[in-house]
């Protein structure tokens, strides 16, 4: 799992297959993927002191991983710089 640092915050992209295997069977990637993203910081010793999980709302499925990918990185960036001021565990960063 790639982890990117934004803000004092640590980002990690979560990336799946858009329609999930059913028994079994392998995942469709054609079918493009979805994705949510996880924000967390850390406390003075290197110990996790909150995390949100939150999923990307968007039209359809990403083409590629990498696109997902992406969009939850930006997306995550988003949300710290929109609510810094309101809400506390976003305001609790340097």
């Amino acid at each position: 799992m790639s982890m990117h640092s934004y803000r004092g915050f640590e980002i990690y992209p979560l990336i799946y297959p858009h329609v999930p295997a059913a028994n079994g069977a392998p995942h469709n990637y054609d079918a493009g993927f979805d994705a949510a993203v996880r924000i967390c910081l850390r406390g003075a010793t290197d110990t996790q002191t909150q995390s949100q999980t939150y999923r990307l709302r968007d039209n359809g499925p990403f083409g590629t991983a990498g696109d997902a990918r992406r969009a939850s990185v930006r997306y995550a960036e988003n949300i710290i710089d929109d609510n810094r001021e309101t809400h506390a565990f976003l305001s609790n960063a340097g």
